[in-house]
């Protein structure tokens, strides 16, 4: 039976059969007279269609997602370290997000893929190393920015370039120098190509091993065959101690002809070499009174190192000081510096070939140091064979205690208002021959009003940290320097007085250590106070032990009326009219109006709360432009005088430290009565 090539297909009623309906030929249908129709399975169906029609086979996995095809270093010598761009081309080959590692130890400034700045990512365990992830499929360029560290060991240099797992690594380098020889390891060097300023050289990597490339100055081998001919300047500095002589020498060589792969310098007996230093040094040994100083390579041009030794001299009387001298040079120059070490002085020198000169002139070693008792010598010009020696003469003094700065008493006197504002006098004792400033640090929130040195007005500075700076007298040396008198005046507001409560009373810190304080302490009179226990006790009020406290102790301030109650003797509470505070001189009757009205103690002009707050107010702020005016070019700050009333304790003190801010804990209770107590 043939297959028509046009096939009709039907569905039989049967759903596991499948029935194909094949028309017949003409002999056929002559014979038969009907159609007929053949019947298949369904596999059967399937695998003749499967024949026909055949389905396109699943690609397989490729085997790694991405791969890094090749690395381009394109770097440039820059001092100690090595800068430029690292280009990546990767090939990734799946649709996705890929991570490829980038090579380890790198600096990386800026990454960019495709011209447009992406992150780099860490791998999740806690290493430096770090990832670039991408989700492109096919060819792309990483643009890394790095740095890597010169590495200098003796006269070569090297940098070395992390191993990748890449198929091409290659490295473009430039040397901002020129006659340098190249040393690889790790890979082979392609191209080197130096130019009149520079040298370029380009390298290829295995990628399994890092690429380490290293280069040194070429030496000419026909400048070291010539004869040998150089110029040296030795600056000597010679320290004279009780026990033993430091000595220390700077040597600078300059090489005319030839090159030096040695250095010689003759040493005087009984001096001992104890170190030799220089970046060029490479070993050093003193053999028959000479001191031998070889190089890592033959110095061409000049050498530099510094000899550190000692020797054992005389405590006092004549000293011969032990010079150095440069061997095999044509000239030598340089200077010779002598100082004495302890309680002692230079009498006499004798010198033979030198000449004075001013310690500046010479060498770091000897310009660096600041001594009264150092002086200095150059070699006198001429042959550098000539003769030169140096005795000098050394008295020695026995060391006594200097005393340099002290504050032998503090004394203040603290005005306290139940709305806790506070008006603090400091006045300080002291004693000084080399400090130029009292550094004072005032409480927090602390205004300064007035400032003044042994009775003069003065304008403190400030430092950084808004410390004070008050200037000094410097007095002449010795426990019997005559002590000065340094005074501050500032204001400090707080809270407001309760019923009852603590409050805690801080002072300034000075630095300086204080052997004395007393504090007057001024409360407001309708409390009692009580102080805790702590550094400060309670005692009879006794005037100040310091000349320099007690002169202006009895005196009445400046500016105030002599029937006013301004002595420094604790009262038992005072107050003042408005008739009185009027008499007063304007500066005074300002500060004095202030106190009173913010202390409580009178009423300003009538017993209205809101005239009260505006009559303060007023004088605040006439406080305050007088104030801005002080700061003008010219104009010293003002000088009040302490106005001293009310109840009020006297605490003393012994041995303040320095940097120590006194604090005084109070108790407080206001009194039922209304009377002080």
């Amino acid at each position: 039976m043939t297959l028509h090539r046009k096939w009709r297909f039907g569905i039989c009623t049967c759903a596991a059969i499948m029935l194909l309906a094949l028309p017949l030929s003409a002999a056929e249908q002559d014979s038969s007279r009907s159609m007929g129709w053949i019947a298949i399975s369904e596999n059967e169906y399937q695998a003749l269609r499967a024949k026909t029609l055949p389905v396109e086979s699943v690609p397989d996995e490729p085997p790694v997602e991405a791969t890094l095809t090749r690395i381009n270093y394109d770097l440039r010598i820059s001092g100690d370290f090595a800068a430029g761009q690292a280009t990546l081309t990767i090939d990734s080959m799946k649709d996705g997000w890929v991570r490829i590692p980038i090579p380890s130890s790198l600096l990386v400034r800026e990454a960019r893929l495709e011209g447009k700045l992406v992150s780099l990512v860490s791998d999740g365990t806690g290493s430096s190393s770090k990832s670039v992830v991408f989700s492109q499929k096919g060819r792309l360029t990483f643009l890394l920015d790095i740095v890597l560290p010169v590495i200098t060991t003796a006269a070569n240099e090297s940098i070395s370039l992390p191993p990748a797992i890449a198929g091409i690594t290659r490295a473009s380098l430039q040397l901002p120098r020129q006659g340098v020889e190249i040393k690889l390891t790790g890979g082979f060097l392609s191209e080197k190509s130096p130019s009149q300023t520079e040298s370029k050289l380009i390298a290829y990597g295995r990628g399994n091993e890092p690429l380490v490339i290293a280069w040194w100055k070429k030496s000419d081998t026909q400048r070291t065959i010539q004869p040998l001919r150089m110029r040296g300047s030795l600056n000597e500095f010679v320290g004279l101690g009780e026990d033993s002589t430091a000595i220390q020498v700077e040597v600078n060589a300059e090489i005319i002809q030839g090159a030096a792969r040695e250095i010689k310098i003759q040493i005087p007996d009984k001096v001992t070499i104890n170190q030799v230093a220089g970046a060029m040094v490479a070993d050093w040994e003193t053999k028959d009174g000479e001191l031998r100083v070889s190089f890592l390579e033959p110095a061409e041009k000049n050498a530099r190192f510094i000899i550190v030794g000692e020797t054992r001299s005389p405590r006092d009387g004549q000293i011969d000081i032990p010079l150095l001298r440069l061997l095999n040079v044509e000239r030598e120059t340089g200077g010779l510096a002598i100082e004495v070490l302890g309680a002692g002085e230079i009498k006499r020198q004798i010198p033979l070939g030198l000449e004075s000169a001013d310690p500046t002139d010479l060498g770091e070693i000897i310009s660096s140091r600041q001594s009264p008792s150092l002086i200095a010598f150059r070699f006198r010009s001429g042959d550098a064979k000539a003769t030169r020696s140096l005795a000098v003469n050394v008295a020695r003094y026995t060391q006594e205690a200097v005393l340099l700065a002290n504050i032998e008493e503090a004394r203040y006197q603290v005005l306290m208002s139940d709305e806790g504002k506070s008006l603090v006098r400091a006045r300080y004792a002291v004693r000084n021959n080399q400090r130029n400033f009292l550094k004072v640090v005032l409480p927090k929130d602390a205004v300064v009003w007035s400032a003044a040195l042994s009775g003069k007005s003065v304008r403190p500075g400030q430092t950084p940290d808004g410390s004070l700076l008050l200037p000094l007298q410097k007095s002449r040396a010795g426990e019997e320097a005559p002590a000065f008198a340094v005074e501050i005046l500032y204001f400090k507001a707080g809270n407001k007085w309760d019923e009852n409560g603590k409050l805690k009373l801080d002072l300034p810190a000075l630095d300086l250590p204080v052997s004395r304080t007393g504090i007057v302490y001024y409360y407001p009179p309708l409390y009692k106070i009580t102080p805790e226990h702590g550094l400060f006790r309670t005692e009879q009020f006794q005037n100040p032990v310091s000349a320099a406290l007690s002169e202006t102790a009895q005196s009445t301030p400046a500016g105030a009326s002599p029937n006013l109650p301004f002595s420094t003797q604790p009262s038992t509470g005072t107050v003042l009219d408005r008739a009185s505070i009027q008499r007063l001189p304007q500066a005074t009757n300002d500060v004095m109006d202030l106190i009173n009205v913010i202390g409580g103690v009178i009423p300003p002009g009538g017993s209205g709360k809101e005239k009260t707050l505006s009559e303060t107010q007023a004088l605040v702020d006439k406080y305050r432009a007088r104030s801005q005016e002080g700061k003008r070019a010219g104009i010293l700050p003002i000088s009040l005088s302490f106005p001293t009333f009310g109840p009020s304790i006297f605490l003393v003190n012994e041995l303040t430290a320095e940097n120590q801010s006194p604090i005084i804990d109070i108790s407080y209770e206001k009194n039922k009565k209304g009377g002080a107590k």
